[in-house]
């Protein structure tokens, strides 16, 4: 009795030095894999924001139209951002909040642009528009900063 609780004592004190040393490790290795924001960039480059919007095309009546799709480009988002844009179609899926999982086409919106109150404002009437135009209950979005070169 007395060895298998000595054992047992050292068995813990093991366990408690590898978690000791295993903790801080895996912590530090998560960190390093997270995104971190940009602070500086390389000469040549300047420091902007990537947006990626996401806008899924069904509604209560069918589906956002490729026309409706590009009257929505061409009267709100082109505007606020006449410099440039991507628009990639997708599929894709989310769950709705009755907890229905909804698969749809979708456009994901892409802007490069400097982080100010105006940029910010647009997208967010960007994404109030689309949700009130054609019925959606969201549009994800995704900020991430990152350095541009031209």
């Amino acid at each position: 009795m007395g060895d298998t609780y000595k054992n047992g004592r050292i068995l813990v004190k093991i366990q408690l030095t590898i978690s000791a040393l295993l903790i801080p490790s895996l912590c530090l290795g998560m960190t390093a894999c997270s995104s971190l924001p940009v602070s500086h960039c390389l000469p040549g480059e300047k420091l902007e924001f990537q947006e990626s919007l996401y806008f899924g095309t069904g509604k209560p009546d069918g589906v956002v139209t490729a026309e409706e799709w590009n009257q929505f480009l061409d009267t709100i988002v082109t505007p606020h951002f006449p410099e440039g844009l991507t628009v990639v179609s997708a599929s894709g899926q989310w769950q709705s909040s009755s907890g229905e999982i909804v698969k749809e086409a979708s456009y994901v919106l892409t802007l490069i642009h400097a982080d100010t109150e105006e940029n910010e404002l647009a997208i967010t009437e960007i994404s109030n528009e689309y949700k009130t135009q054609f019925q959606q209950e969201a549009v994800l979005r995704v900020k991430n900063s990152t350095c541009v070169s031209y």
